[in-house]
């Protein structure tokens, strides 16, 4: 079924999240983030699997820096930092290194062996395993894939500037509609993006696909191909 809006067409079938993740054996979630739906169905899926998680006492011990407010389950394995601040609900999955100044916002999971970086922020998002997040980066309304890696800087923009509900966009052109007020992006399992790089909202990764350092994408990077901007650098005599 196809409706048309001025000249966008909005198609209703879906791209499903098999086709960008394989959802991990390290995840006690499999039930609710199934591989049919489309990859944006996961995000309202994160607050019910977190909602329906039986959290039990932790018994890691917490530097006295590191503030934990609400319902946060943090694996007895998991590297903390000495400063920062996880709002629940939250999984942290065995493995997982927290650096200095990390702010988990709330709905956040992440699988085994991720790495939650410096200065990081973290809202709404799904991180599977391996996921590698260093330094000084934004991640809202966001998917990452098995493995998948962000460069220092990294901005996953989850709204529009218009504040209107996020479509998304295939490499062919097909618009499909979310029915999300915020939406980040969906990188593929093995992508890979470069530093100071902004994934504008709505923007899918596909599996092992490369973003270069410093530029603006929207749309779709497909599957094993990179994105780049080819441009002069200008330079000029000083004038001192």
């Amino acid at each position: 079924m196809v409706r048309q809006f001025g000249i966008i067409r909005l198609h209703l079938c879906m791209l499903k999240a098999s086709e960008l993740f394989e959802f991990p054996e390290s995840l006690p979630f499999s039930e609710i983030f199934r591989p049919e739906l489309a990859p944006w169905e996961w995000l309202p899926l994160i607050k019910k699997a977190l909602g329906e998680f039986v959290y039990t006492e932790s018994q890691t011990e917490k530097p006295c820096g590191l503030h934990v407010e609400g319902d946060v389950y943090i694996h007895p394995k998991v590297k903390l930092p000495p400063f920062g601040l996880i709002q629940g609900p939250a999984y942290i999955g065995e493995g997982c290194e927290l650096r200095p100044g990390i702010f988990i916002r709330g709905n956040l999971i992440a699988g085994q062996d991720c790495v939650l970086g410096n200065s990081c922020e973290f809202k709404n998002s799904l991180l599977l395993d391996g996921v590698q997040v260093p330094h000084f980066s934004y991640v809202g309304d966001s998917i990452l894939g098995n493995g998948a890696h962000l460069g220092a800087g990294v901005i996953c923009s989850n709204l529009r500037l218009d504040q209107a509900d996020v479509p998304v966009a295939l490499q062919d052109g097909t618009m499909y509609t979310t029915k999300l007020r915020k939406l980040g992006a969906l990188v593929g399992d093995q992508a890979e993006v470069g530093c100071n790089a902004v994934l504008n909202p709505g923007s899918i990764l596909g599996k092992r696909a490369l973003v270069m350092p410093t530029i603006a994408i929207r749309g779709t990077v497909a599957e094993n191909s990179i994105a780049y901007q080819k441009e002069p650098i200008l330079s000029a005599p000083r004038m001192d």
